[in-house]
């Protein structure tokens, strides 16, 4: 009786994995979206980054790597929001698995610039702040700044979208992921 249950179990699942590509065909009227995986010439880029947490850097890294990865250019991140004290030497050990991802990303180019204001705002100094942060006047001067140099500003909001598939379809999640094509 078990292995019946178990041999129905596999089969319905089978049967479900086969038929949900089907189905989402016909969900629509638009057919398939077009890929075009193009190059992009060298954009420098200024990230705005001006968090209410500090936990929102851990999907700054991923941001960072993303674009780093198909867009050559300068990379610049200007920090004046409450994700400062993440770069607080004191809080090193509560933040060092992001603030470790982060320093790593200077070795690839990327410049992590602090505003003066907000620092002081939050009651740090300079020497309070790790040694890969520049501190600069102010943080919206400088995206300013750098804007006037070329730079093209990048609103750093992040909103996660790992498996937010699956909210509307959560029977689609034992499925592995379709790879696109080159």
């Amino acid at each position: 009786m078990r292995s019946k249950i178990v041999v129905a179990g596999i089969l319905a699942a089978a049967f479900s994995a086969m038929q949900a590509p089907a189905l989402a065909a016909d969900m629509t009227p638009f057919g398939d979206a077009k890929v075009d995986m193009h190059k992009y010439k060298a954009i420098n880029r200024v990230y705005d980054v001006s968090y209410d947490d500090p936990k929102k850097l851990n999907a700054l890294v991923g941001f960072i790597k993303n674009v780093n990865a198909v867009v050559p250019g300068k990379a610049v991140v200007v920090l004046h929001g409450a994700e400062i004290r993440a770069f607080a030497k004191e809080n090193y050990e509560k933040y060092q698995g992001v603030i470790d991802q982060l320093a790593a990303l200077t070795k690839e180019g990327v410049e992590f610039r602090m505003c003066n204001n907000a620092m002081h705002g939050a009651g740090f100094e300079a020497k309070d702040i790790d040694g890969f942060v520049t501190v600069i006047p102010a943080g919206f001067a400088e995206v300013i700044d750098l804007q006037q140099k070329g730079y093209k500003v990048i609103d750093a909001s992040v909103s996660p979208v790992k498996d937010s598939r699956f909210i509307d379809h959560p029977e689609l999640k034992a499925q592995p992921a379709a790879q696109p094509k080159s």
